[in-house]
């Protein structure tokens, strides 16, 4: 055996470049014994410790950029570059964020603390893998590591019907999306023989796309829609947002659903998208009809909803809606030649998903706050709440004027990167989707001001008028989301920087 693998590379570990996934998986083991030695009264130790790991990782993300080198290892199959980098950073702040409302959240219920957070860290890490996986194999086995903890943290409140109910779908859900993926995956290997995306785009510039391949990537976006909650494959997100723990809920719709967005960013861009645009046709077709749908029933579904979690979880399937639609202005101007357009609407997704992770965090943690003192969810306990709360208030205000799109806030600008790629891209078809999008931003409007009607316009639904008290960490989630909110709105360039960093 020896002399058989003898002839075989030696893999070589840039540990820079491995740097931030380390400090993640020597936190994770940190929290695992912390939660075994500590007395269940320090118990919320856990939580500090996994808060500060991921600040501690944000470290190397800063030293990496600052180098600018692009850094390949195994074959290719992993690399750091600016995208990575870029969105490493995001997918740790986020899950510092969800930390932070998480805290007060797990310590007062009745659950288990260290594997809360134990689990958060294991996602996180699958996603700055996923950042990084330029091959079929790591990139589907960082889409299990993110998925897999949140299957688990879904069912957290497990005296909860809800709860169970809520995991249970996903789980089935997401097994069954991982099968038809996966399966999409194994026909790409098995027309193109190798699992690296470099090798797949080679493969395809020279043979182009026959109807196998059209069927295998046709599988590979079907499974990732599951992953992203896009319209008709949604169908377990409202219950599963509505049955999980507030917190999952908002790591779910930010963390892990940008965890799905970037898996589809990585296979398109990095294996499907061709100079010459010979496959183009194969792919955005299948993403215009996800982007309609997504985006025309998530909206008109979370015009009828009375629950706030369910409204956001409609809402979430609509932004995914929104975020698709850059993908299909890449497909168009790459199959026209137009290679400037389409890296540019690769990098509006990315700053999409940003600007959609501060706006959603910042809501859920309002929503947190909010359910400390009614224990509802409903929009109607919302009502006089400037009359009792007018900070909180005014933030809930921002973000969901934001979420609309509504100027100055950095909503406007998302909206306004995703209108650009699409109208630069040209052609009926990019027009038409346009013109859906637009006319969703309008409906949007009037869920999203529901909410802002309820809190200064009604009177207050409950006799206490006290203010309500918001523990530190959840202050220190609404303070960051909302300085983000308004900064970006205002400064735009700042995330265009970003976007154009990543691309």
């Amino acid at each position: 055996m020896l002399a058989a693998t003898a002839h075989l590379p030696t893999p070589v570990f840039d540990w820079h470049a491995l740097a931030p996934q380390l400090v993640i998986v020597a936190t994770m083991i940190v929290v695992l014994i912390a939660d075994l030695l500590l007395p269940d009264r320090e118990s919320w130790r856990t939580s500090t410790i996994a808060a500060v790991g991921l600040l501690v990782a944000l470290v190397p993300v800063a030293t990496l950029a600052h180098d600018g080198t692009d850094r390949s290892m195994f074959g290719g199959a992993y690399v750091v570059d600016g995208y990575a980098l870029a969105l490493m950073g995001f997918f740790i702040v986020a899950a510092y964020l969800t930390i932070m409302l998480s805290v007060d959240y797990i310590n007062e219920g009745d659950y288990y603390k260290g594997e809360f957070y134990f689990l958060i860290l294991v996602s996180t890490f699958g996603m700055c893998v996923m950042a990084s996986s330029r091959d079929l194999i790591s990139l589907f086995v960082a889409l299990e590591t993110i998925s897999i903890p949140t299957f688990v943290l879904a069912t957290w409140r497990k005296h909860d019907r809800k709860s169970n109910e809520a995991g249970v779908k996903y789980y089935l859900i997401g097994v069954l999306s991982s099968a038809i993926m996966l399966y999409g995956m194994s026909l790409i290997f098995g027309v193109t023989g190798s699992t690296l995306l470099s090798d797949i785009r080679t493969y395809l510039d020279h043979n182009g796309a026959n109807a196998l391949v059209t069927v295998a990537i046709f599988l590979s976006i079907v499974g990732f829609a599951f992953k992203v909650s896009a319209v008709p494959f949604h169908f377990w997100a409202p219950d599963t947002y509505e049955g999980s723990p507030t917190p999952v809920t908002a790591f779910l719709s930010v963390a892990s659903k940008a965890g799905g967005f970037v898996a589809l960013i990585n296979i398109i861009y990095f294996g499907f998208y061709l100079p010459s645009g010979k496959v183009a046709s194969s792919w955005w077709p299948a993403l215009w009809v996800l982007a309609a749908l997504s985006m025309t029933l998530g909206n008109l579904s979370a015009l009828r909803q009375t629950n706030i979690v369910r409204m956001l979880a409609y809402s979430a399937i609509a932004q995914g809606g929104f975020m698709l639609v850059p993908f299909v202005a890449a497909g168009i101007a790459g199959a026209n030649g137009d290679l400037t357009v389409a890296a540019q609407s690769m990098s509006s997704v990315v700053v999409y998903l940003f600007i959609y992770g501060a706006m959603s965090l910042g809501a859920f943690a309002v929503v947190i706050a909010v359910a400390r003192r009614t224990r509802s969810a409903e929009i109607s306990s919302y009502s006089g709440l400037f009359q009792t709360t007018p900070g909180l208030a005014l933030v809930m205000t921002l973000f969901m004027a934001s979420l609309a799109g509504i100027p100055p806030l950095a909503g406007w600008f998302a909206k306004f990167v995703m209108f650009r790629s699409i109208i630069e891209a040209g052609t009926g078809w990019g027009v038409a989707l346009g013109i859906i999008a637009a006319v969703n931003s309008v409906i949007a409007f009037f869920y999203y001001f529901r909410v802002v009607v309820q809190m200064w316009f009604r009177p207050v639904a409950t006799e206490d008028r006290s203010p309500i008290v918001i523990p530190q960490p959840l202050v220190v989630a609404i303070g960051i989301t909302t300085l983000v909110v308004v900064v970006i709105g205002v400064y735009p360039q700042l995330f265009a920087r970003v976007g154009e960093f990543a691309f």
